[in-house]
């Protein structure tokens, strides 16, 4: 069974709990990167780096992450190279991101979608597999080659301090 890695902050740390349980009771392994207690001062890209990082490095298959809106997550996921994160609210998104996408690391808002919604979601996610077909591929790769363009020094990007 698929190895799956799940992450909240305090506005979702109830129902990743919840999930958590739901998953491996359905078989699938489970690795929590936290927030391992309810804190609620924590701060959402804390807990969602670790996830990303797990998911860009294949230690687990795919990654749910739950924050208040499911917006922060997906933001800050999407800040790790190889990581393919969005937030999702309903079960056609979940599976077509997957299927059509090659999405990794589904985001989720703990206080805008209830318990059942959440299962549905993340079992129509973790059930999905990417098609892989031409005009998919084709896609997926431009997304790989502008995240290593825009990854690459002199890029002509610019902080603000």
């Amino acid at each position: 069974m698929m190895t799956v890695g799940i992450a909240a902050d305090h506005a979702g740390f109830e129902q990743k709990e919840q999930l958590m349980a739901k998953l491996i009771d359905a078989g699938y392994e489970v690795r929590d990167y936290g927030a391992k207690t309810y804190d609620p001062t924590d701060d959402y890209p804390d807990i969602i780096v670790p996830l990303a990082r797990a998911v860009s490095n294949r230690e687990v298959a795919r990654g749910i992450a739950v924050c208040g809106s499911g917006v922060g997550v997906s933001v800050a996921a999407n800040k790790i190279p190889g990581v393919r994160a969005a937030l999702i609210t309903e079960t056609y998104s979940a599976r077509q991101g997957v299927e059509h996408d090659d999405m990794n690391l589904l985001c989720l808002g703990g206080r805008v979608i209830g318990p059942m919604l959440i299962w549905e979601l993340a079992t129509v996610f973790l059930q999905a597999e990417y098609d892989g077909g031409e005009r998919f591929e084709r896609r997926l790769q431009k997304v790989i080659a502008l995240e290593r363009q825009l990854a690459q020094p002199g890029d002509g990007r610019t902080v603000n301090k």
